[in-house]
């Protein structure tokens, strides 16, 4: 189903929204703006219905805030140094926004553009986005594509491609951020599981503090299930983002039958389970959450929500040293990442 909204899009077109039902009772709400995801709705055993992601009370108000909620990110998702590039032995100097350093892909990033919808059903949408040579400071032209499909096993399945005619880093991703709670308060009261090994710390702006450290023996351990708040800003890597902002390099190796990571609601009635190809995922806990406007009540708080968003690690570009695949994609080849989030009533 399609809906045009009332209220129009800084472009003075409406806001064009998709909705996506499966025969489980599962509805999952998208916008054209950013190729965002707006609303997943969840029917619980006992008939209820659950919204399980953050989001906002009118597309509109979701050009009011910096939290990049629900929405399609690129050309390259996290952090880039500086905002700068190597190619050839030349120094490319990307737009910034955020201090020095490059953000999701620049100041006018994937998530502020309206994506084209090429296909549409209530299994699917397949949006489509063309990037100029230069785009945020970029070489070459890029097409992507954002396939969003709504299986019947509950599972949003998430298809970013893209293609380019000059060497150039991509790192597309979906930043929502869930709360599997009925009353989307503290996330730090869910269970979370992460399936991995080794996280890279950070700086205070997010960029890298080093190389990657083993989670063994610190709080950084998810590999058995724990509550968020367990060991929530108990050391200093932490405290210099105030609280969980860290990409965690996966066991699965881009092995999509393979779990990633696991989260439980404080209730226990709701389980989301993360499969992705990417070889990383940001776990971030919503730190600076306070003041996004919210669907239910005036503004979110800190910690409402909590991201997990597959790709590469921070600062690829400037760090082929490390142990994943190149996040430079070539003329000849087509990027893909797929990631889903499949919700399981208990």
């Amino acid at each position: 189903m399609l809906k045009e909204t009332p209220n129009l899009a800084p472009d003075g077109q409406p806001f064009r929204l998709i909705t996506l039902r499966n025969g489980a009772g599962m509805v999952v709400t998208l916008m054209d703006w950013g190729a965002t995801l707006l609303s997943c709705r969840v029917p619980l055993k006992d008939g209820s219905i659950r919204e399980t992601l953050l989001g906002c009370a009118s597309p509109e108000h979701y050009l009011q805030q910096s939290a990049f909620m629900g929405a399609t990110v690129g050309r390259y998702a996290n952090r880039i140094a500086g905002g700068k590039l190597t190619v050839g032995g030349e120094t490319l100097q990307l737009d910034v926004n955020q201090g020095e350093n490059q953000l999701h892909g620049g100041p006018e990033g994937f998530d502020k553009r309206r994506w084209r919808i090429a296909v549409q059903n209530e299994q699917e949408v397949i949006y489509e986005l063309d990037s100029c040579d230069g785009d945020q400071g970029f070489p070459g032209k890029l097409h992507a594509t954002a396939r969003y499909a709504l299986t019947e096993d509950n599972r949003i399945s998430i298809e970013l491609r893209a293609t380019v005619d000059k060497p150039c880093p991509v790192n597309l991703t979906n930043h929502a951020y869930f709360n599997l709670d009925s009353v989307q308060n503290d996330v730090r009261q869910h269970k979370l599981q992460l399936l991995a090994d080794s996280y890279l710390p950070v700086e205070a702006n997010g960029l890298p503090a080093g190389d990657l450290k083993k989670v063994g023996g610190s709080s950084f351990d998810f590999r058995e299930p724990k509550p968020i708040g367990q060991d929530f800003l108990n050391d200093a890597d932490q405290q210099a983002t105030k609280g969980y902002d860290h990409a965690f390099l996966l066991q699965a190796k881009g092995d999509l039958s393979q779990p990633v990571a696991r989260v439980w609601s404080a209730d226990g009635e709701l389980e989301m389970v993360v499969y992705t190809t990417a070889p990383a995922l940001q776990c971030y806990t919503g730190n600076y959450l306070a003041g996004t406007p919210a669907r239910d009540r005036e503004s979110y708080s800190d910690w409402n929500g909590v991201a997990l968003e597959s790709g590469f690690l921070p600062d690829s570009p400037n760090h082929p040293e490390w142990p994943q695949p190149s996040c430079w994609l070539k003329p000849t080849e087509a990027y893909l990442s797929i990631t889903e989030y499949q919700f399981l009533p208990r």
